[in-house]
């Protein structure tokens, strides 16, 4: 494959996982500080922090964590996994069903090939 191409379909992965990323991150960050329960307070010169807008808020925003998030797994947050995960995955030239155990060999060997300063041969 042609540098220029190649440079190309890197930038594509790069935009697509940068993209999954940034909405997976854009959800827990909603799930987690919802707008209705916080505000953003300017303290210069320091940068803006977002506040609870009550006691009430603060007692709800108590309860929202990453691990309780996590721990829940609901749909959404599934499939923005899911997504960048596929994203990922096309990256590397992975199959979206790789089995686990493939998926670490092939991470393994691209590792090791990396550490010996070999270029690896793309999955068949």
């Amino acid at each position: 494959m042609p540098e220029a191409e190649l440079m190309e379909e890197q930038r594509a992965h790069w935009d697509a996982i940068a993209s999954a990323a940034k909405e997976l991150d854009e959800k827990r960050s909603m799930w987690l500080n919802p707008p209705e329960l916080v505000k953003v307070v300017q303290d210069p010169p320091l940068p803006p922090r977002l506040v609870p807008v009550d006691e009430a808020a603060e007692k709800e925003l108590k309860e929202r964590t990453l691990t309780k998030l996590y721990n829940q797994r609901p749909a959404w947050l599934a499939l923005l996994h899911e997504e960048l995960d596929r994203q990922v995955l096309a990256a590397y030239r992975l199959p979206d069903d790789i089995s686990d155990a493939d998926l670490l060999a092939e991470l393994l060997r691209l590792n090791q090939a990396r550490a010996g300063g070999l270029v690896p041969a793309a999955p068949a």
